[in-house]
């Protein structure tokens, strides 16, 4: 029989199709991926062709050239122009689209990716984030500040070298809000952190763990929304990605490549997205809030029943996907 699980951090119900159930192996997409190259003469991020990007922001330095490049988004859906204003006229409600909008170019390689980098190339990355990150909330426009990475088609990106990117936006996404109430709401009940409350019971379980180290833990949530819908978390309790420190920035760097490579590995390279759940600086320090990195592998397409209830159908067990990916062998 199926049943329905309710995940706690998002306040939406899934409904585990058991008797639809199909096993992780059949995820595993055998498709012809035609050669990458190293170099693509015609693609904006690639060496030697950085004037055909817009303004630069930063740049991390190496042997022979650049490692890694932020430009400002050449079709930004914000603009780092104008002043943030509010308008309400009767029923409608209007906030001049201010922000920011960059894409971190994440190597010179035009056929690689974080799965397929050394450890070192993906911690570069995650200090590139919390950079940029910071300094996106420097701007006192900004309200919210998400970071995340598109791979595929299916995931909507539209170049194939490696690149995530940052949007800082002049309010607060309504989905964020809504998992900020739900984690006050949880700890006025019972004094404790939510995601915190989720990790100890996690790893007391220990059926959906796929990673667990020191400072992380990579699962695939009880209730999660899609098959291989995976989370890793800080273990360390903090509201915010900027206080992530430098080993903890080396253990998540290990989690990131591994999970990714047990993707490319286990199902074939599947498009995915990633995105970067955090509060705000200075909101750090507070007690009911986590920060956590959340990964949907798109293995399946939504359609009218999850367009009108909200709800989603997920046609695998979360512990067989865990099991699955744990026995998935990465170099």
């Amino acid at each position: 029989m199926s049943e329905l699980r309710l995940n706690l951090v998002t306040r939406e119900w899934v409904i585990i199709a058991r008797e639809r159930a199909k096993r992780p192996e059949d995820f595993k997409r055998s498709r012809r991926r035609r050669d990458i190259p190293v170099h693509s003469e015609g693609c904006p991020f690639c060496p030697g062709n950085e004037a055909m990007t817009p303004q630069e922001c930063f740049r991390l330095d190496g042997e022979g050239g650049w490692r890694i490049r932020v430009v400002k988004n050449k079709y930004p859906a914000l603009s780092d122009e104008g002043t943030r204003q509010r308008r309400i006229d009767g029923p409608r409600r209007m906030v001049t689209g201010v922000g920011t909008h960059e894409v971190i170019i994440e190597s010179p390689l035009h056929n690689t990716n974080p799965a397929l980098m050394d450890i070192q190339g993906v911690e570069e990355i995650i200090r590139t984030y919390r950079a940029r990150f910071l300094e996106a909330y420097r701007d006192e426009r900004v309200e919210h500040v998400i970071v995340f990475r598109n791979h595929g088609e299916d995931a909507g990106t539209s170049l194939e070298h490696p690149h995530s990117q940052l949007i800082a936006t002049p309010v607060v996404p309504v989905q964020f809000r809504d998992r900020v109430n739900a984690a006050m709401h949880y700890f006025d009940d019972t004094g404790e952190c939510l995601v915190c409350d989720i990790l100890r019971s996690e790893m007391a379980d220990g059926m959906r763990i796929v990673i667990d180290t020191e400072h992380f833990l990579t699962f695939i949530p009880y209730a999660a929304l899609t098959p291989f819908h995976t989370w890793i978390i800080p273990k360390r309790h903090s509201a915010s990605f900027c206080s992530i420190d430098e080993k903890e920035t080396r253990d998540l760097a290990y989690h990131l490549n591994t999970v990714l490579s047990k993707f490319h590995r286990g199902l074939d390279d599947p498009d995915y997205n990633y995105v970067i759940r955090s509060s705000r600086p200075k909101d750090s320090e507070n007690e009911y809030c986590h920060w956590y990195l959340s990964i949907v592998p798109r293995l399946v397409r939504s359609a009218g029943f999850e367009l009108g209830s909200g709800m989603f159908i997920n046609t695998t067990l979360p512990e067989d996907n865990a099991r699955y990916l744990r026995a998935v062998e990465v170099a």
